[in-house]
């Protein structure tokens, strides 16, 4: 664990952040981190440094960060280049800064010996200087509690996933896609090289951070491998952990070397780590966003049977298989559910099964939510998967009053009942030109409004089966220690 957990925290909570380097030429880090801190309403005082201009951005700039009229600076983004970073640690310890981001690159990550003898002689300094670096080579911190980012148009409003990720394009990747499923954040930080603050000390960090309750990572390797199976062990028994694991073949360990200088490491070993101390690896950032919509928007769920609703009969079949093949039980409806489904539904009483094909709805004189309802009520079930498809032959006037109308009302019905439920919406590979037919409009409209419930949507059966599979497992595990 941390050993001054209040110190670290502080570090997040600038009260004042200066862009070294700040510029007014749009495709310059400079002027987008500026921007950044403007247009996510950071809540501290904002100083651009830039010794030629005297506004960027509205902000009167200043030509060092010694100029700047205060005696504290809580938090420095550093966009000039490598050479320069000796000096501005000298500037910043006159400045009682505890922060530096380092946006610098062209360091260890080019495998050079001047630059890999620069890093480290801009470590040994900043600790002599009592001075914190993130990165280099990277992005930093997305707070979006505090008004901190790293990107343009992130979302402003805070969550539960706090996240570490050694790629800067990654970390705004998997931020702004997670949203679109509903998912807000505590604090993402990019770390880059991990020359000072590492994936272990950020991994205890969010352990014990109470804005956090799910934690997310991109690791590319790490430099003590003793240290951060310590911190994975006492990270996973607190919250869950998802950890997509880059370099796992030869070209990616390579590649992972000249982007961030990280030695990838064996994946034998890190799928035994994560084994034996209960963390989720995930293959892809599709499948890290999946598994954050799980563990998100569900409760823990130790159990495997599953209740599969929606599609025809083709559709239906292979859900079936999949959840199947992923380890989940497609249970049988009890003599109990049959009664009563006799007494309420005679005419289709022996038709219904799991999974339930939603076309015998139409041959049934009872409403399809009192149906669903009197399924989903039964007790062999854990789970329940509604899906919304497109294999129906209904016109857009049908579609939209009656299809939509029960799927968003089974949803609801099922969210507000005991049973936890997940929902797999299919859009296919649409454009802009295809959002303005009424079927891909109205499933998109329907998908919002299912996510703005608190309902996990998943894109298809399959990232619906795995994702699930991964939680029931880690809940298993942890009801086992």
């Amino acid at each position: 664990m941390l050993d001054d957990f209040d110190k670290f925290d502080a570090l997040f909570h600038p009260g004042s952040a200066a862009i070294v380097g700040a510029s007014s030429n749009i495709m310059s880090g400079g002027y987008n981190f500026t921007r950044f801190l403007i247009d996510h309403g950071f809540k501290g005082r904002i100083y651009p440094v830039n010794p030629k201009l005297d506004e960027i951005l509205g902000l009167k700039a200043y030509a060092n960060l010694r100029d700047i009229p205060e005696s504290e600076v809580d938090y420095v983004i550093s966009c000039v280049s490598a050479e320069r970073v000796l000096q501005l640690l000298e500037d910043c310890k006159a400045k009682n800064v505890k922060l530096v981001h380092l946006f610098t690159g062209i360091l260890s990550e080019t495998g050079r010996k001047k630059e890999t003898r620069l890093e480290r002689e801009i470590l040994r300094k900043a600790k002599s200087l009592g001075i914190r670096i993130l990165g280099p080579n990277c992005m930093g911190v997305y707070y979006p509690k505090v008004g901190l980012s790293f990107n343009h148009d992130l979302p402003k409003e805070a969550g539960p996933v706090g996240g570490f990720f050694q790629s800067g394009g990654g970390a705004g990747e998997f931020v702004r896609y997670a949203a679109l499923r509903g998912v807000r954040f505590s604090k993402v930080i990019s770390y880059g090289n991990a020359l000072d603050i590492t994936g272990s000390e950020l991994l205890y960090y969010f352990a014990d951070d109470p804005e956090t309750k799910v934690i997310a990572a991109y690791v590319e390797g790490v430099k003590d491998g003793r240290e951060f199976i310590c911190a994975l062990s006492y990270a996973a028994v607190r919250k869950p952990v998802i950890i997509l694991k880059a370099g796992r073949g030869e070209a990616g360990k390579k590649l992972v070397f000249s982007h961030t200088a990280s030695m990838a490491g064996s994946m034998e070993i890190w799928r035994a780590i994560s084994k034996q101390h209960g963390v989720t690896l995930v293959g892809n950032f599709q499948e890290l966003i999946d598994q954050v919509v799980a563990f998100t928007f569900l409760p823990p769920i130790t159990r495997r049977g599953v209740l599969i609703v929606g599609g025809g009969g083709g559709k239906s079949v292979i859900s079936g298989d999949v959840w199947e093949e992923e380890g989940f039980h497609i249970p049988e409806l009890s003599l109990k559910t049959r009664k009563e489904l006799k007494k309420e539904v005679p005419e289709i009483w022996d038709w219904v099964r799991n999974p339930l094909d939603s076309s015998i709805f139409q041959k049934s004189l009872v409403p399809p939510l009192s149906l669903l309802k009197m399924v989903a009520a039964a007790q062999e079930f854990d789970v329940l998967v509604l899906g919304l498809t497109q294999d129906d032959f209904y016109p857009t006037d049908i579609w939209r009053e009656t299809i939509v109308r029960d799927f968003l009302g089974g949803t609801m019905a099922i969210k507000d009942g005991s049973k936890p439920a997940v929902s797999v919406i299919e859009t296919g590979e649409i454009d802009f030109s295809d959002m303005q037919n009424w079927r891909w409009s109205a499933i998109a409209e329907t998908r919002k409004q299912v996510i703005s419930q608190g309902i996990p949507v998943f894109p298809s059966p399959v990232s619906a089966a795995k994702a699930l599979r991964k939680f029931v497992d880690y809940w298993v595990w942890r009801e086992r220690r």
